[in-house]
């Protein structure tokens, strides 16, 4: 008799539906949440992998705006008077000025 079931169609269940079909529609039920939850991870990474190039870039101007601070700390520092002693009196070093100098250069007062 198994054979015959088999050649006439699905065995039917207590509603009258068949049986491989509700277990087709759980799948189809199941396959369609899994692609719309595929789709909102994809949004989300698309999200996710956005902000990361912001920061990426942030990160470059930081690190520039930190290579150019130091730049003028140690340009300030090459040019700014240092402190020494001479014979036992504090005074101020100035640096050798070239042709271009300012008063800027200079200590204040």
């Amino acid at each position: 008799m198994p054979l015959l079931r088999s050649l006439t169609g699905p065995v039917l269940g207590e509603r009258g539906e068949g049986v491989g079909m509700l277990e087709l529609e759980r799948i189809t039920a199941r396959r369609n949440e899994l692609d719309t939850l595929a789709e909102e991870l994809a949004k989300q990474l698309a999200e996710v992998q956005a902000e990361r190039e912001e920061l990426v870039i942030a990160e470059r101007v930081l690190h520039r705006l930190a290579e150019q601070d130091r730049a003028v700390q140690e340009a300030a520092a090459a040019v700014a008077p240092t402190a020494a002693r001479v014979a036992g009196r504090a005074v101020l070093l100035i640096p050798h000025r070239g042709g271009t100098g300012d008063e800027a250069a200079l200590p204040a007062d």
